[in-house]
């Protein structure tokens, strides 16, 4: 199987190379109308059945690795460092992206599978597909020379192959963890996608906005992923590493959100774009860097640039991502440069009180914030570069500067829908901002009363109250004016059909599927800055705990009943059995525990939560006192986190309807589905000839 493994990476790398020259030539050959023994669309066809082909091979690499594992094939080595005997099946799968070379050819395979996708469409566009399916296969050959050249993922075992692996990394073996890197990585491959339509419609100077139209599909999905990604990553941070957080601004993290933050201010300004001709060229700049900030968080995991729980040992393959960088830069600052005169806007900002400026300055706080991530994770390896010592960026420098940016990005998501495009009247700004302002007054009452006091901020750690206060009132606004919307829009329905507001609300959405559904998206967006806000009020205590002994925290007293230990082929594990009680009452046992991994001989926390929509009782097992061999409990009481959750899956949701088309416009797709039909019967049918 690993000769196998290899021949079809090497044969991917054959048929992905043929694909790009060949694709550029007969590209080259349409542009210049040269004449060529073989025309240029037939040339082109080869090229994009290579493509396919290439996927066919990489999904047979991948295949081959996966196979290793569950057959525990140590004679390969990436096997023996990565699995083990009694590893349980899901985490044999897991381990195709627990390595380096695995998680690598994971991200080729990925590529591949999107260029299949591109090019089995390719009859939407065929000369800009053409274009796509090219620069897709540079960048395809770029991770395969990887593969094939400097992290072979089949490379052998010297001398005696040893009876069993070395097992997965602790961290590795939990559930999320089976999801998290591969949506994880569909959204940074995803990007390649728009990016290579971008590229592609640039240099052919492709008139009009229709390759926005092609990807806004493409990117959408992508940063759905890419979002699932991050928080299936922060929901694993808070459940294995024990620290009682969610997201610690680690270095790769931030190589997460930056191409997040690119990606979303993408997704706004392209509205722009599509409706009034303006901001051509930050939209192209935009896309091309995501793209490239994608490949610069694959490049942090792997270079050894910072040090990370997240990160792959240090190799020297970041000079091969250092390289292609550079290219990507190259080959995007020439055609830009080239072809600027193309990306002229049609029209100029007429309003600074417009919905057009709020676009424009969501882009510039999105940007900002991107730049504030960039420079706090670059900045251990400048300080090392200039003053020759490493010093390190921690969690208050992001929650000093990226809080106050995200609040205003808060503020953003409820003006923006309130805003008409040109110019806002004050009467209609009067008008549409009344309820908002009330939402807000009355919320800033609401959380007075329940002990938010903004003026604490003059206090020594009253900061946090001071976000939270105005991270609540601004979210009542927000989600008022979200409200509004829906409302205003389903009462004119309701008014003309006799229909209920419920039902009124669901035919306005499907009527502008994209427009409200990214209302609801908006909605989740809020959710999440509610239960993010909680943190300010984090509490959390450590005691030993023997036996019939007891720990209160806020309104909960946790006894213990028992402390043991167990073992399995995998792990060994020492445990607490803690029942927890709220108002004398029982209401739930938990039971947090510490493994041991026998393969890895490695250490890891198993937390258990008790999540309410008010708090999470969030309890560690921290190990025993060696004097009294008495377990040592560290519980957080940690309010509204479940909202985070509850807001991705809006998030999702939301994401969901404005995929979908209109109803109108499926209806009309329907409708001439049925005409077509209708006269195909009408038709005398032929004979053979």
């Amino acid at each position: 199987m690993p000769t196998f493994g290899s021949f079809s990476l090497l044969l991917a790398l054959a048929l992905s190379g043929y694909t790009l020259l060949a694709g550029a030539v007969a590209l080259r050959q349409l542009a210049t109308g040269a004449r060529a023994r073989v025309t240029p669309e037939k040339l082109a066809e080869t090229a994009r059945r290579a493509g396919i082909g290439s996927f066919v091979a990489t999904t047979a690499a991948a295949f081959a690795l996966v196979w290793a594992a569950f057959n525990n094939d140590f004679s390969v080595a990436y096997i023996l460092h990565h699995s083990n005997r009694a590893l349980p099946g899901p985490y044999k799968f897991a381990a195709l992206w627990s390595g380096q070379e695995g998680s690598l050819l994971l991200w080729a395979w990925l590529l591949a599978a999107y260029g299949f996708v591109l090019r089995l469409r390719h009859k939407v566009d065929v000369k800009l597909t053409a274009y796509a399916s090219t620069i897709l296969a540079g960048i395809q050959v770029f991770f395969l020379l990887l593969l094939n050249f400097a992290a072979m993922p089949f490379s052998l075992v010297g001398g005696t192959v040893p009876q069993d692996g070395f097992g997965l990394n602790p961290l590795l073996q939990y559930p999320e963890m089976v999801i998290h890197p591969p949506m994880l990585y569909l959204g940074y491959v995803g990007f390649a996608v728009p990016f290579a339509f971008a590229l592609g419609a640039l240099m052919m100077r492709y008139p009009g906005e229709k390759w926005i139209h092609i990807t806004r599909r493409w990117t959408m999905v992508t940063w759905l992923f890419l979002t699932c990604g991050i928080f299936l990553g922060a929901h694993w941070a808070y459940s294995v590493l024990g620290w009682g957080g969610y997201w610690g601004w680690d270095p790769v993290e931030n190589a997460s959100l930056m191409p997040w933050l690119t990606g979303t201010a993408f997704l706004h300004s392209v509205m722009m774009q599509e409706k009034r001709g303006m901001m051509k060229t930050w939209n192209v700049w935009l896309i091309f860097s995501t793209f490239m900030l994608a490949i610069f968080g694959t490049l942090l995991t792997r270079s050894g640039l910072v040090s990370s729980v997240h990160a792959f040992a240090q190799s020297s393959i970041g000079s091969w991502f250092w390289a292609f960088l550079i290219i990507v830069l190259s080959v995007c600052l020439f055609t830009f440069i080239l072809q600027r005169d193309h990306l002229k806007a049609d029209n100029k900002l007429e309003s600074l009180v417009s919905r057009e400026s709020s676009f424009l300055f969501n882009n510039l706080v999105l940007l900002a914030a991107c730049f504030t991530v960039l420079w706090g994770t670059l900045f251990p390896v400048l300080s090392e570069y200039v003053q020759g010592n490493r010093v390190t960026v921690g969690a208050p420098f992001y929650n000093r500067v990226a809080v106050p940016i995200g609040l205003f990005l808060l503020f953003l998501t409820g003006i923006g829908p309130l805003l008409a495009w040109r110019s806002s009247s004050f009467k209609s700004i009067r008008k549409n901002f009344v309820l908002p302002c009330i939402a807000g007054l009355v919320a800033a009452v609401v959380v007075i009363v329940c002990g938010v006091h903004p003026w604490e901020i003059f206090t020594t750690d009253g900061q946090g109250s001071f976000y939270a206060f105005f991270a609540f009132v601004l979210a009542a606004m927000v989600v008022t004016a979200i409200s509004a919307e829906f409302l205003r829009g389903a009462g004119v329905i309701s008014r003309h059909t006799g229909q209920g507001l419920l039902a009124s609300m669901v035919q306005l959405t499907r009527r502008n599927t994209r427009r409200y559904g990214g209302y609801i998206v908006h909605f989740g967006v809020v959710v999440i800055f509610i239960g993010i806000a909680g943190s300010a009020f984090n509490q959390s205590k450590e005691q030993e705990l023997g036996f019939k002994e007891s720990l209160n925290i806020g309104p909960y007293r946790l006894e213990c009943q028992s402390y043991s230990q167990d073992s399995n082929a995998n792990y060994d594990t020492e445990f607490a059995l803690l029942d927890v009680y709220r108002g004398g009452k029982k209401i739930t046992q938990l039971a947090p525990e510490k493994r041991f991994y026998i393969a890895s001989q490695q250490p890891s926390t198993m937390v258990a939560n008790h999540s309410t929509l008010a708090w999470d009782l969030y309890v560690i097992y921290a190990g025993k006192n060696p004097d009294t061999g008495q377990p040592i409990i560290k519980v957080f009481l940690n309010p509204l986190v479940a909202w985070i959750w509850i807001g991705v899956a809006i998030i999702v949701f939301g994401t969901g309807v404005a995929l979908f088309p209109n109803m109108t416009a499926a209806l009309a797709a329907s409708r001439n589905r049925v005409q077509s039909a209708a006269v195909a019967d009408a038709l005398p049918a032929r004979g053979g000839d």
